[in-house]
């Protein structure tokens, strides 16, 4: 065999010396997992069980999370992974914020499927159907989409100059509706998408008004409450449910029910399972399919529900996940995120301010995707 000149064999030898300075790193090895973190998840979740664990233990760990106060993992209906943070658990109720209006939204869907409400008619508010008063052209497709024309602020600074907050705790608290339904209109119903706590205050009016025509406070939170209870609560499993109502006997449909954890998960999952539970119809799922379709305006939102399409003045809010998820919000973080491609959900509550909501968003991805 003839020798291979010196100067092909001196510059293999250097290789590794190369290798060795090329600045890469070698992989460092993960801490171990803690107990509390391991055990929080199922010993068989349909992924491995270590990386779930660290998915969600970094959402109550990470310091851009905070703070994180209980978590779930849903996958196919069954519990995968479910957590909470020192103070908190399986019994405790935690506040909707804004989750609530898509409860708001499927009530008011019975409510069509009864009869009672008509999706593309006028709505029965009586200081609306005036002559002459353009807001009767407001139908219930545009208040359940968020086009109904109506002025309002959602936010503002300072805080206390804003609709949301004047309706809540302010000027307005004691009659939400009659504050929601008094303002005038800004744009031409059905022509402009504009977020609005105020809306779901209607919607929860518009329940109380055909359910009864009592305007005694009482009789009008007892019928809705019933309502609630009866032809979604029970049905689901929902026992800890607790709706919260003005001094109008008004359901504050876009901000106040409270419930734990789990049942915010049953929730979600009725909401996978277009509408069902346990092969039993609650609401039509042509309704879940209605919630569930891009507004005209914003295709990031569907009706009282958010999709994950581009919102109009950014990107999507779950990215990477694409369109078949979407997700009940509420301020400063609540989630109830469903990805219809795996069969999973994330619920994850807590307070985090909203402007810090990326990490916890994202913190939500990593999880689903383990099952993509």
């Amino acid at each position: 065999m003839p020798a291979r000149p010196l100067s092909l064999i001196l510059p293999l030898l250097a290789l590794p010396a190369l290798i060795g300075c090329s600045g890469e790193k070698t992989p460092q090895p993960l801490p171990p997992i803690g107990d509390a973190a391991l055990k929080a998840v199922a010993e068989k979740p349909g992924v491995n069980r270590e990386r779930l664990a660290r998915a969600v233990d970094a959402l109550f760990t990470d310091g851009d999370m905070a703070e994180t106060r209980a978590v779930l993992v849903l996958k196919d209906g069954r519990i995968v992974a479910e957590r909470y943070a020192p103070g908190y658990h399986e019994n405790t109720r935690f506040v909707s914020w804004s989750m609530a209006k898509t409860v708001t939204g499927v009530m008011i869907g019975m409510l069509v499927a009864d009869g009672r409400l008509r999706l593309d008619e006028g709505v029965p508010i009586p200081a609306w159907q005036r002559p002459g008063d353009p807001r009767g052209e407001i139908t219930l497709r545009h208040l359940m989409q968020m086009r109904s024309g109506l002025r309002h602020v959602e936010t503002s600074d300072p805080a206390y100059e804003a609709d949301t907050v004047r309706m809540l705790f302010l000027d307005g608290r004691d009659n939400m509706a009659a504050y929601a339904e008094a303002q005038p209109l800004e744009a031409e119903p059905g022509k402009q998408w504009e977020y609005s706590s105020a809306t779901s205050v209607i919607l929860a009016d518009l329940a109380a008004r055909v359910l009864t025509t009592s305007q005694d406070p009482a009789e009008r939170a007892r019928v809705v409450s019933d309502y609630l209870k009866t032809r979604i609560f029970e049905p689901l499993g929902m026992k800890s449910m607790v709706a919260e109502f003005d001094a109008a006997g008004t359901l504050i449909g876009g901000s106040l029910i409270h419930g734990t954890l789990r049942d915010w998960g049953r929730f979600g999952e009725f909401l996978r399972e277009g509408g069902a539970v346990r092969g039993a119809q609650l609401v039509p799922s042509a309704w879940i399919d209605f919630m569930t379709e891009p507004s005209p305006g914003n295709r990031g939102y569907g009706a009282q529900l958010w999709l994950n399409r581009p919102q109009p003045d950014g990107p999507a809010l779950w990215a990477g996940l694409g369109p078949q998820v979407f997700s009940m919000n509420g301020h400063v973080g609540q989630f109830v995120v469903v990805d219809r491609q795996s069969g999973v959900i994330v619920v994850r509550l807590g307070k985090t301010d909203d402007a810090g909501h990326d990490p916890v968003r994202a913190g939500i991805v990593r999880i689903i995707q383990l099952y993509r």
